[in-house]
C-alpha cells in the first residue's frame, strides 16, 4: 500500500513539473511568434559526446561557409545577407529559397557553447545527433513549429547555429521536414567548415 502511495505522489508531483518557452532566441531578427503554451518536460539530462578535433569560428564569415553550389542543392538561391544576431550576440547570415519557401539562417557563436541549448534553464526540446562526425543537437521550440535548429558543438565555447524555417509558402512545410532541410544545411555547412568542398 506504501508503495502504491508513493508511486501515486511521485506521478503527481511529475506531472505538475512544467516549464514555460522564454524569448525565442533560435529566430531570425524579423521573426514574430506569439509565445507558446506550458509544456511538460523530462527530466534526463543530455550531454553532448566529445567532437573530433575543433573548428574555431572567430575569422569566420557567415555568408561565405555555404558555396554557391551547396546554396543551389539546397534551394537556397538569393543572395545571403549578413547581420548580427542580438539574441545569440553572433555573426549570422540568412539564405532565402525563392521557390522552396525555405529560409536558413546560420550564426557563428563565439561566446558560449552548445551546453547552452541543454542546460537547466533550456526550455525547448533537444535531441543529440552527429553532424559530420561533430556532435549537435536538434531543438525544437514549444509553440514554434514553423522553424527546427541544429546546433553544432564545434570548439570550446562556440557552436555552429543553424535554423531552418518555413518562409511562408503557399503550403506549410511540417516541422519534421524542417529539421531535416536543418540537418541538411548543417552538414553542408560542416564539410564546408572542414575544408571538404
Amino acid at each position: 500500500m506504501r508503495l502504491a502511495l508513493l508511486l501515486l505522489l511521485a506521478a503527481a508531483a511529475l506531472a505538475g513539473c512544467s516549464v514555460f518557452p522564454v524569448s525565442e532566441a533560435s529566430q531570425t531578427h524579423s521573426d514574430t511568434s506569439s509565445p507558446a503554451a506550458p509544456t511538460t518536460t523530462t527530466t534526463t539530462k543530455l550531454t553532448l559526446p566529445p567532437r573530433p578535433r575543433e573548428i574555431r569560428l572567430d575569422k569566420v564569415n557567415p555568408c561565405t561557409v555555404l558555396t554557391k553550389d551547396q546554396r543551389a542543392a539546397l534551394s537556397l538561391d538569393t543572395t545571403p545577407s549578413p547581420y548580427t544576431d542580438t539574441e545569440l550576440k553572433a555573426r549570422a547570415c540568412t539564405i532565402r529559397g525563392t521557390y522552396s519557401g525555405q529560409v536558413a539562417r546560420l550564426a557563428l557563436v563565439t561566446t558560449e557553447g552548445a551546453e547552452l541549448w541543454i542546460s537547466d534553464e533550456a526550455q525547448n526540446t533537444a535531441k543529440v545527433i552527429a553532424v559530420v562526425g561533430f556532435p549537435a543537437l536538434e531543438v525544437r521550440t514549444p509553440g514554434l513549429d514553423t522553424l527546427c535548429n541544429v546546433e553544432v558543438d564545434v570548439a570550446d565555447g562556440q557552436f555552429l547555429d543553424v535554423m531552418f524555417r518555413d518562409g511562408g509558402g503557399a503550403a506549410p512545410i511540417p516541422q519534421d521536414d524542417l529539421c531535416l532541410g536543418a540537418q541538411r544545411v548543417a552538414e553542408a555547412a560542416m564539410t564546408s567548415l572542414s575544408g571538404g568542398h
